[in-house]
């Protein structure tokens, strides 16, 4: 079996494009992909233009291993974000393609399930004005869902610090979303990168009556001496890791023991074997993971079978019954949640199929989404 066509679609959404890579091969056999690129779609499909045809064009699709190499080495340049998206949703299809030959889905070709349900955390969620009010009213209708976990970044525009009216206008987010659902249900704090570790640690301090779950990259990116400075003294779980894109950038985090919770991007990591090789050295300094995921019903299909056979796996993000919910129908076939947790998937290869129909009526947004802007949180102030 060679790999004789990849092409690609957009889907687009008030605040973000969705690309599907779709992998054909000589023998019938189709996979996708998928990845959010945040205001880099083109760059993303000009990579794979080259690509294509430099690595992947005639490569068995079974073969992974040296194709994720080959991608990887074989450019010289040095692989960010871009190139690792590329090689994400290349990879991710070839589990598809092999999943549907042996027809058996994809975590089973991994090691096999080690639990039987995969627990969920919202997000997309609080598309709504920044008041206590909307954000509590938001909040109850995520626990009528069933969720037992949501996320949500309560903090304004700012960077490095956060103004003193903001903080208090944050905190007060904060503190109705847990009135509205309760002791019981867990709080995921995100900050974005946004912060100087003290700045993180001064909003921790008051953050502490609210018992959040985690916090979520509360530094910079690019600043892991800032991290590690930051969760020395952070009572609660310290998660980061969507804006690694190497095993390699992990290495500085790991040594420094700087967050519990890894939360890798699998279509920014170069796929679903490339996170699992990850998530083995989390555990190997006992960390959990809990991959980050903002696309559509394909790369949600990939994070469940890769939380499916990955045994120090903790919670999975999931936009989908919240934003743009419409996203599930171009690529159907996974579980829907319940009670806060998905089924595992039970289909062959990844377990969905792409109505490329589907995905038609939906065309690409011009979108710039800005983080540090006004009112990001609300969908209708991120397109332009």
């Amino acid at each position: 079996m060679k790999i004789s066509n990849v092409s690609t679609a957009v889907l687009g959404t008030p605040w973000r494009n969705l690309t599907y890579v779709i992998v054909e091969t000589d023998e019938g056999l189709r996979g996708v992909g998928e990845v959010r690129m945040l205001n880099h779609t083109d760059a993303l499909i000009g990579y794979l233009a080259e690509a294509v045809e430099n690595h992947v064009l005639g490569s068995d699709p079974f073969d992974i291993e040296s194709l994720v190499s080959r991608m990887y080495h074989n450019d010289y340049g040095r692989a960010g974000e871009i190139v690792m998206s590329g090689i994400a949703v290349i990879e991710m299809a070839c589990w598809d393609i092999i999943g549907k030959a042996l027809n058996q889905p994809v975590y089973r070709l991994l090691g096999g399930a080690v639990r039987d349900k995969i627990k969920a955390y919202a997000n997309g969620w609080y598309t709504v004005e920044r008041t206590p009010e909307e954000f509590h009213a938001a909040a109850r209708k995520v626990v009528e869902y069933g969720y037992q976990a949501l996320k949500f970044d309560p903090f304004g525009p700012g960077r490095m610090e956060l103004d003193h009216a903001e903080t208090v206008r944050s905190i007060a987010l904060v503190e109705a979303v847990r009135d509205a659902v309760g002791p019981e249900v867990e709080l995921l704090v995100e900050m974005h990168g946004r912060f100087t570790a003290a700045t993180a640690s001064r909003i921790a301090r008051q953050l502490r009556p609210y018992d959040p779950a985690w916090l979520e990259e509360p530094t910079p990116p690019d600043d892991i001496e800032a991290l590690a400075k930051f969760s020395a003294t952070a009572e609660a779980p310290v998660a980061t890791g969507e804006r690694l894109h190497t095993r390699h950038e992990f290495r500085q985090l790991f040594a420094l023991q700087a967050a519990d919770i890894i939360q890798a991007d699998i279509s920014h990591f170069g796929g679903i074997l490339e996170t699992k090789k990850l998530a083995a050295t989390a555990e190997t300094h006992h960390m959990m993971v809990a991959p980050h995921n903002v696309g559509g019903a394909v790369l949600t299909a990939a994070n469940l079978h890769l939380a499916a056979c990955t045994t120090n796996f903790k919670i999975q993000e999931h936009f989908n019954d919240f934003a743009d919910s419409f996203v599930k129908d171009v690529a159907p076939g996974n579980p829907e949640v319940v009670d806060g947790y998905f089924a595992l998937p039970t289909g062959p290869g990844l377990g969905i199929e792409l109505d490329l129909d589907a995905v038609a009526e939906h065309p690409r947004q011009k979108v710039n989404f800005n983080l540090f802007k006004e009112g990001w949180q609300r969908r209708d102030t991120v397109s332009s």
